[in-house]
């Protein structure tokens, strides 16, 4: 066995080579195109854009074009920045505008998570923008404080602005700003309210978008103390604040009299016709079509959340498109829930998981979808009522549900000030995984889900 090669190939004896060539005709062009894919990476999948949004020219299909087109008018994991893209909103944002312009109050806007507060907060900036303010956009983390947070935005602030510097001034001309003025101790309130006080000819939003992740208790109290500094000021300077539905109370307990130099609004769900607004924008951006029965069933998925419409129609026309289609239909729409399915297992642990799935395998889905609907209609915390109103159902049959879903731990009581007892799921993310399934096992993928059961039987 010495120098034996296992790999190495033995020349074809003449019968070999003889059968071989009395194959049939066909075996050829195969061998021919096995060898072309060898020496070719093509077979591969590629991306289909460069990394400057340009077509690669390699790899793609007839519809490469509307698939670029497509991934910028749906952006489920990126808030709207194109104006032509934001949907509906137009009464929020003129009542923000209103708020800011015509009182000249703090705003704070909360709700949420995918509900559209920084989207919101994006086309509010480019208003305000056109309208000569100068806007200063921060997002707030764990370790925010108000040093850090308002000396950045005080280097956004021209000098030019201040009243006692001219525009020859050598300072002004060199482009300094207030943060040059700002001392090197930690900055305080009301040295910033100070500041804020000189400014002339000109106006200033500060956005603090995801107040709600700083962690500082100081870093609120501080926030408190410059609007309530600011207003009795008459400060050119206004803060909007997003993101803080559980934390409003904690910043007006701090200085309960700010609360009437704040306008707070809770951003709410789209309409049916907002969503359809979503849907609408995306045909017009992306060269596709949204047939009747798979606009509705966005429509009926979405409830109301902008987040889940554009993930839904963005997964839903790259399937249309891997099928050569450029109309989207209920199928493609069955889809893209079976890939947000997916997406939305992988942020949920899996007992809770394990459970969600045993209740609907036991037909028990009734509990968990009515349950589900009024959590995502009440911005996660709930009774009874919201499931009744949610679904129109009776009170014993809403009160059946909440009582399967504490008995398997899947709900959890919540601490509050309302005489009946409310309610959240124990994992944040449940609800939408839960309405998901639903659609998913009630789709026949021809046309809407049907609603939850809202007869008066009991549920099992």
């Amino acid at each position: 066995m010495a120098g034996w090669n296992p790999f190495k190939r033995k020349a074809p004896t003449k019968a070999a080579r003889a059968e071989t060539q009395a194959q049939p005709s066909i075996v050829k062009p195969l061998i021919r195109e096995a060898h072309r894919r060898a020496n070719d990476a093509g077979g591969l999948p590629r991306f289909n854009t460069t990394a400057s949004d340009q077509m690669s020219g390699r790899g793609g299909d007839r519809f490469s074009a509307v698939r670029a087109k497509l991934r910028h008018a749906f952006t489920p994991s990126q808030p709207v920045a194109d104006r032509r893209l934001f949907a509906g909103r137009d009464d929020v944002l003129k009542t923000v505008i209103r708020a800011i312009e015509d009182q000249r109050l703090h705003v704070v806007l909360y709700g949420e998570r995918g509900i559209g507060k920084t989207s919101l907060l994006h086309v509010l900036s480019q208003a305000a923008n056109e309208a000569r303010y100068i806007v200063v956009y921060t997002s707030c983390g764990a370790n925010s404080n108000f040093d850090e947070t308002f000396r950045a935005a005080a280097a956004e602030i021209p000098l030019l602005f201040h009243s006692g510097f001219s525009p020859t001034a050598a300072e002004t001309e060199k482009g300094s700003t207030l943060a040059d003025l700002l001392p090197s101790e930690p900055l305080s309130p009301r040295k910033f309210g100070d500041l804020c006080a000189k400014l002339t000819g000109t106006r200033v939003l500060i956005i603090l978008d995801e107040f709600d992740r700083a962690e500082s208790g100081s870093f609120r109290r501080d926030v408190a103390e410059l609007i309530k500094n600011l207003s009795d000021r008459l400060g050119r300077v206004q803060l909007v604040l997003a993101g803080v539905a559980a934390d409003l109370t904690e910043l007006v307990e701090h200085i309960p009299s700010i609360r009437r130099n704040i306008f707070a609004l809770r951003v709410p769900k789209m309409s049916e016709g907002e969503v359809m607004q979503i849907v609408a924008n995306g045909e017009r951006e992306a060269d596709l079509k949204f047939d009747s029965q798979a606009g509705a069933f966005v429509v009926e998925v979405a409830r109301g959340s902008p987040y889940i419409a554009n993930l839904i129609c963005h997964h839903a026309g790259h399937a249309a498109l891997d099928q050569g289609r450029a109309t989207v239909s209920p199928v493609d729409v069955a889809s893209a829930v079976d890939r947000a399915i997916l997406e939305f297992q992988g942020r949920i642990p899996t007992p809770a998981q394990t459970q969600v799935r045993r209740l609907f395998d036991q037909g028990r889905q009734d509990a968990l979808a009515m349950s589900a609907r009024a959590a995502l209609a009440a911005d996660g915390v709930f009774d009874g009522r919201d499931i009744e109103t949610a679904n129109e159902i009776t009170a014993r049959k809403a009160q059946d549900a909440i009582e399967v879903l504490v008995g398997e731990r899947l709900l959890r009581p919540v601490q509050g000030e309302d005489v009946n007892q409310r309610y959240a799921f124990v994992e944040e993310g449940l609800p939408t995984l839960i309405w998901m399934m639903w659609a998913q096992r009630n789709l026949n993928r021809e046309a809407p889900p049907a609603a939850p059961a809202r007869t008066a039987t009991a549920v099992s």
